[in-house]
């Protein structure tokens, strides 16, 4: 019988899921506070259920001897080890759907409680004041919601805002038109344009390298004079310090926030600024969303640990052990193919076509659709809230169409994929396949020809094919002490648009890039990461 320790608060009706479906459980949920208890009896388990108290390090892990499953009772992984989980065989499933609403509906309260003073109010009038004239606020009805993040939460902010007689306007390149209209939304493609026309700006993205610091001070300047910030996303989306100055200035109305750029937030430089209202990271904090959570988790476990079902896994694919060996490469292949074109693509997806050439296409065609959707949307929305199972669905949310297409072998290659991502701007394509080492390669990109080896870090660069560009980028990344490990080049034609793909040892800072894309060549530079 599969036992598996329960580390932090889960229901009890979770724990009974467990027993029904035969594992054995063992729920102590405040050892997960205790690092070096947990740490002595983690190796006689084979699953790990928790909640973010419990921090699944990589010393844990490797103490973890028969551990096969570790579930996370909510979205965020941040206290988990994903790559040391990957590593040892270790699957990492989370909840991504569990609490959508719950934190959707914190988003409309904090903005309710903002516009009206609520919490400074009730302070004063249990303190035996009676400031009616003091705090005067604001209808919401009537006036313009600017949601930054359009997606599974984001949408449910909408539809309550559209109840409340708001007029919303959203911000997420990657919100298509269609689903804007579906909505009821209206989409604005600039966000200097969301911020100078919204009354109240509330943002649901992930923290990614792209969205880190979204709105910096010189954003929040653009802000709407008398505008209301609301932030119950993620901490380290915008410039608290500004926020607090705009705030003290009059340039913002007031601000709501539930996530801070360092938590526990003991202390914040918005705590005490006028008219702000600070909650401790409460947008999941509701029964209904916690016994969800709970819940799903304890299924998705109990299916993996009997059944070897895997459900809403961060690291895994969701096959049969006969097929595990066949497909594994492939779907390697279908992450990075999916990620290179997430990570180049800079307007809303409308599409994607996925052609299977070869033998590939004699396959079970879903784990691999379902891989490279993966890939394309873990930069787009973050590492997380999307996997090999929430990918189709979250693709469908987003209005992406996807179609698979099988053809029989052609060209040099006699199996390969090729993944076409159209937006509202453009089509582009990427193809890959697998060599006989076992190992993937960059085939296509673009229509154009080249061979490349996926690194950890590279480099991707078009450019118009003149004399000295391999020399002039060659210098410039020697300048800026970065080192070229592979260099793969190809062109449309003589003269015409080219690509060059370089792998590189390590990541490519924002600033190194700036630098690079000023290169008279270039048309296009872009840092990658796989």
């Amino acid at each position: 019988m599969p036992k598996v320790l329960i580390s932090d608060e889960l229901s009890d009706a979770a724990v009974q899921i467990f027993r029904d479906r035969g594992v054995e459980v063992d729920f102590q949920p405040q050892l997960g506070k205790d690092k070096a208890k947990l740490a002595e009896i983690i190796g006689t388990y084979d699953g790990l259920a928790i909640r973010s108290a419990t921090k699944v390090t990589a010393d844990l892990i490797a103490r973890a001897g028969n551990l096969r499953v570790i579930g996370r009772a909510g979205i965020g992984v941040d206290n988990v080890d994903i790559p040391a989980a990957s590593a040892k065989g270790i699957v990492v499933m989370n909840t991504p759907f569990g609490n959508s609403i719950t934190t959707a509906e914190h988003a409309i309260a904090m903005m309710l409680a903002c516009a009206r003073q609520i919490p400074a109010a009730d302070a004063s009038t249990q303190a035996g004041k009676w400031e009616k004239s003091r705090f005067m606020g604001t209808e919401i009805t009537g006036k313009t919601l600017g949601l930054v993040g359009c997606g599974n939460i984001g949408s449910v902010v909408a539809t309550r805002a559209i109840g409340l007689r708001m007029k919303v306007i959203a911000y997420d390149p990657f919100l298509s038109a269609e689903r804007a209209q579906a909505l009821g939304v209206e989409r604005i493609e600039d966000l200097d344009e969301l911020l100078a026309r919204a009354d109240v700006v509330t943002l649901h993205l992930p923290k990614t390298e792209k969205t880190a610091n979204i709105l910096s001070a010189e954003r929040i300047a653009r802000m709407k004079p008398g505008a209301r910030l609301i932030n119950c996303a993620r901490g380290g989306l915008v410039d608290e310090v500004a926020v607090a100055e705009a705030l003290k200035s009059g340039a913002l109305a007031g601000a709501a926030f539930d996530v801070f750029s360092e938590e526990p937030a003991k202390e914040n430089v918005l705590f005490g600024a006028p008219n702000v209202v600070c909650t401790p990271h409460l947008g999941a904090a509701t029964a209904e969303a916690q016994e969800n959570v709970a819940l799903q988790v304890a299924e998705q476990m109990a299916d993996y640990l009997v059944h070897g079902a895997i459900s809403n896994a961060l690291n895994a694919p969701s096959v049969t052990a006969e097929e595990a060996p066949i497909l594994k490469p492939w779907i390697g292949l279908a992450e990075m193919l999916g990620s290179f074109a997430g990570q180049v693509t800079e307007h809303a997806i409308t599409g994607i076509e996925i052609e299977y050439v070869g033998d590939v296409g004699q396959l079970n065609l879903k784990p691999l659709t379902a891989a490279l959707t993966a890939g394309l949307l873990v930069p787009l929305v973050g590492q997380g809230a999307v996997n090999m199972v929430s990918a189709p669905i979250v693709a469908r949310e987003r209005g992406v169409h996807i179609t698979e297409t099988r053809k029989d072998p052609q060209g040099a290659f006699g199996s390969y994929m090729r993944l076409i991502v159209t937006t509202e701007q453009q089509t582009r394509s990427v193809a890959g396949t697998i060599y006989s080492d076992g190992k993937p390669r960059f085939i296509q990109i673009k229509g154009i020809n080249l061979e490349a080896e996926p690194m950890p870090y590279m480099l991707y660069t078009t450019n118009t094919d003149t004399p000295g560009y391999i020399g002039a980028l060659g210098t410039r990344l020697g300048a800026l002490g970065i080192n070229i490990a592979t260099f793969a080049l190809g062109r449309e034609q003589r003269s015409g648009e080219a690509i060059a793909l370089l792998g590189v040892d390590e990541a490519v800072a924002p600033e190194a890039l700036r630098e690079i894309a000023m290169l008279p060549q270039i048309r296009q530079a872009k840092a990658l990461s796989f």
